[in-house]
């Protein structure tokens, strides 16, 4: 095959400038992080560390704004509690699809897919609306009060998992599908039982599933916005304290250094990711 040098010349021109075209909003926001001056803009006025690590105003650090790091903490729970849930009901589901057979299988299947495609905002008021009909009708016929129905965590963890779940059961079954069926088999005629099973063969071969679908919900979860804010109550995850922020008092230093602090958590939990692909690649 002959290489035309002016195609070839463009073509790395293009992924170069594809690059820097995602690159540049992450660097200008990681830069103006560490900017000693009051609004994330140029002039560059010096390098500091106060929009982190200072105590006082007007340059209160994001580790000692206790707002924000109660938004931090709120959004580490509801997506711990997401991937957890996700990876448990996707290798169900991974189970369900693969092992099964049922009528309905394909239908039941797109209906599983469908949540990836609905816009979050769409998605939130669903739940919302879904939620509170429910809530209400509850307690109109019992008495009962149903609060974990009611804008507040719980329904974020549940309206988060509504579409999360699609994500884990996607990788999962991929996974399984590539397993030896005839291991397992040769487990059970040498007497082993179901549960040992999946304990010895099934579990660790899908362990690098599990745990890149775990990882993966877990961001979505962590930066997930549009669905969050329709039912979202008085404990704000970081994602609408932030956007909240922002339209009170507007862009601030103190934003870029949480999106810088963001930046490299999920970069952690990217390459973490990256591993155990690979690890799943070699097996």
């Amino acid at each position: 095959m002959i290489k035309n040098p002016v195609f070839t010349l463009a073509y790395r021109c293009y992924i170069l400038a594809f690059f820097l075209f995602l690159a540049a909003p992450l660097a200008a926001a990681g830069m103006f992080a560490f900017n000693d001056s009051l609004f994330p803009a140029l002039p560059w006025q010096g390098f500091t560390l106060d929009w982190f690590f200072n105590d006082t105003e007007p340059k209160l650090g994001m580790f000692h704004d206790r707002r924000l790091l109660r938004g931090l903490y709120y959004s580490f729970i509801i997506a711990s509690c997401v991937s957890l849930m996700s990876v448990f009901v996707g290798t169900c589901n991974a189970f369900l699809f693969t092992r099964g057979q049922f009528p309905g299988k394909g239908v039941l299947y797109i209906l599983m897919v469908v949540p990836l495609v609905i816009p979050g905002v769409i998605l939130g008021i669903s739940i919302l609306v879904l939620a509170s009909t429910i809530a209400n009708g509850v307690e109109e016929a019992y008495g009962w009060e149903w609060d974990f129905l009611r804008p507040g965590l719980p329904l974020v963890v549940l309206g988060q998992f509504s579409f999360v779940t699609t994500i884990t059961s996607l990788v999962i079954t991929a996974r399984l599908q590539k397993l030896d069926f005839s291991l397992e088999e040769a487990a059970f005629n040498l007497g082993a039982k179901r549960l040992r099973v999946l304990r010895t063969i099934t579990l660790p071969f899908l362990k690098p599933a599990l745990i890149a679908s775990g990882l993966v919900a877990f961001l979505v979860s962590f930066e997930n916005f549009n669905t969050t804010l329709m039912v979202v109550g008085s404990e704000a995850p970081l994602t609408v304290t932030m956007f909240d922020r922002m339209v009170k008092v507007g862009s601030t230093p103190v934003l870029n250094a949480v999106s810088f602090f963001l930046m490299i958590g999920s970069g952690i939990l990217a390459l973490a990711m990256v591993f155990a692909q690979r690890n799943s690649k070699s097996e």
